[in-house]
């Protein structure tokens, strides 16, 4: 395990050897990690390099794994109970006055949900972080329920998850694993997690992966048939339980951890876009949950966890619909957003009012932190003052021109420094000029192009670099329009700086999804803003102008779609990835129009519905 100030010690308990690192400074809270199949301790390396700042970070080798010691006989030396004797003896020789937290991946998830359900274990841990893991009790019991009531959703699941699981009979045949481990599959495991799981090529797996992977596989042995014969119906944990789902797992279903409240009672979840192994392709979010769980049960009156966090505000009637509003459609599935926005950051240009404004509180009430952008400086500071009472986990104020390109420049500096990189990107200023093209001057098209459209470039450029750098994904919003796919004789400037975006973010999408960075186009149609107050109409006085804002705000009002419901499209694209979305009824039939009778949407832009008198 790289990082500061590391330290090794050797912990003697039942006829083994274990071999533990420790980072940070003691007397701060002690989080221990614990790894899972076929893995050593150095999985958690990046994850403990970025907690070791804040806390008293714990990793060390499962018996028979890494540097630690086998047990003699492999057969019945991996059974659960002795590895809660091990974990006892560790937190014991790191912690021995104070209870731990605990985090485990995979098969460290599985004996974890085993220390914190066992009375002799569960009063030595403070909290516990599930990654890709379940109990085994859970599992037996969750399995029994479905073929009791056999359901075609209940049979689907069992199947499902059964053929995930495809693997685990193999490993309970002899001999035929471990050659298999000592070939072919112990040498093109890392290739296969290059390209499968897409985890960085920085020296992980370790050496010991062969050794690893035969001696884990008495993990299952020993325990999966005897506990899914027998499960345990008092596997109950009073520890409060970070749940983190990955979407992308390929090992374990979403719907295995449907009934963990009832075991759990004190549980948070949360949702990653990533696959099994990502601890090593998200160090930066699974650290920020931790952080924040960690925290919250360390600080007396401190903190909520974002997801809890994000359902208080929800249940207030807090702009956005709150951190509880359920997900239903798409492949997101019945999720709450503070399950998947807790804790990220989210960064959204034109924050002020409007759009923008309604779109950070929607993220803050999901537990997100907040950086709100924008060139009215006390607008922008009074949205961050509701974004941290509507729940954000964070939230911070910047005064920028989003079409200054140098402020734009430092401003992806100073944040990148500050609070990290940026996960999710809503690039939503922009402004309103009207009139016909004629009577529109190069100052008016170089401010709505400085705005509405270098703005979009400086934020993808910026922080779409940044994204990419990380490797380990994101996403960026772009606002566009309704105008960007339905030409105007009225919005020429507009409608050409809007389709600009579209094309913009339909080849940025293109570019970058090989990164793992999702680029989003919403389109929304009239929607009740303060931008017709602020439009800039060509070619007439300022009575005219004034006439003509007036006489708009009010035809926008009459249509009365209001921006919140802007912002929940905006967080359910990025839950769902979608590419191009059109808000409110006008803007898709537009797009349909466009697309289906291009002649007809000519018509239409021939049309103008602010006659000048």
């Amino acid at each position: 395990m790289s990082g500061q100030d590391t330290r090794e010690r050797w912990v003697r308990t039942g006829g083994v050897e274990l071999c533990v690192a420790e980072t940070g400074d003691p007397a701060r809270p002690t989080i221990v990690l614990v790894h899972g199949y076929p893995d050593s301790k150095e999985v958690w390396s990046g994850i403990a390099e970025r907690l070791a700042d804040r806390f008293h970070v714990v990793t060390y080798d499962v018996r028979g794994h890494g540097r630690s010691s086998a047990p003699k006989p492999l057969r019945g030396g991996f059974t659960l109970e002795k590895l809660t004797d091990d974990f006892l003896a560790v937190a014991d020789a790191v912690s021995p006055d104070r209870p731990v937290h605990l985090v485990g991946h995979d098969w460290g998830a599985v004996q974890a949900w085993e220390f914190v359900t066992v009375e002799r274990a569960a009063s030595r841990v403070a909290s516990f972080t599930s990654i890709s893991g379940i109990s085994l009790d859970h599992l037996g019991l969750w399995a029994r329920g479905r073929v009791k009531r056999p359901t075609p959703r209940a049979l689907a699941h069992l199947l499902r998850q059964g053929a995930m699981s495809w693997y685990i009979g193999l490993f309970h045949t002899p001999v035929l694993p471990e050659l298999l481990w000592r070939g072919p599959v112990g040498a093109r495991w890392p290739a296969a997690l290059r390209r499968v799981e897409k985890v960085p090529a920085d020296g992980y797996p370790t050496a010991s992966l062969v050794q690893d992977a035969v001696h884990g596989l008495w993990l299952y042995r020993d325990n999966v048939r005897a506990r899914l014969r027998r499960p345990r119906t008092d596997a109950v944990t009073e520890v409060p339980v970070q749940l983190v789902t990955p979407t992308g797992d390929i090992y374990l279903s979403g719907p295995i951890h449907d009934d963990l409240e009832r075991w759990a009672p004190r549980l948070t979840r949360r949702t990653l876009r990533a696959r099994h192994w990502c601890p090593r392709t998200r160090p930066d979010q699974l650290a920020t949950w931790i952080d924040g769980f960690v925290r919250a049960q360390e600080e007396p009156g401190g903190s909520l966890p974002a997801a809890t966090a994000g359902r208080r505000a929800g249940a207030a009637g807090r702009p956005g619909g709150g951190g509880r509003r359920e997900v239903g459609a798409g492949r997101a599935g019945r999720r709450t957003y503070a399950e998947w926005f807790g804790g990220r950051l989210v960064l959204v240009t034109g924050a002020a009012s409007g759009i923008g404004r309604a779109t950070a509180l929607a993220f803050a009430a999901a537990g997100a932190r907040i950086v709100a952008v924008d060139r009215d400086g006390e607008g922008v500071a009074a949205v961050v003052a509701e974004a941290r009472e509507a729940g954000a986990a964070g939230a911070w104020a910047e005064t920028v021109d989003v079409a200054d390109a140098e402020a734009m420049e430092k401003l992806a500096e100073r944040v990148a420094r500050e609070h990290g990189v940026v996960d999710i990107l809503v690039n939503n200023a922009g402004i309103g000029v009207t009139g016909p093209f004629l009577e529109t001057g190069t100052e008016e098209w170089k401010r709505i192009l400085g705005v509405n459209l270098w703005g979009v470039v400086h934020g993808c450029r910026l922080f779409g670099r940044q994204m990419a750098e990380r490797g380990q994904g994101g996403h960026i919003v772009n606002i566009a329009s309704a105008a960007a796919y339905q030409p105007s004789r009225t919005l020429p400037a507009y409608s050409t700086t809007k389709a600009a975006v579209l094309m913009l973010s339909q080849s940025l999408r293109a570019e970058l999804a090989g990164k793992g960075i999702g680029v989003s186009a919403v389109c929304p149609g009239f929607i009740h803003t303060g931008i017709t107050s602020t439009a800039r109409f060509t070619g007439v006085d300022e009575a005219a102008q004034e006439r003509l804002r007036k006489r708009t705000t009010r035809l926008y009002r009459l249509r009365g779609y209001p921006p919140e419901k802007v912002a929940d499209a905006v967080l359910r694209t990025v839950l769902d990835n979608r590419a191009v979305v059109p808000v409110t009824v006008e803007a898709r039939t537009m797009l349909a129009i466009s697309r289906l009778a291009p002649p007809l949407s000519r018509a239409l832009a021939r049309l103008n519905p602010l006659r000048r008198s």
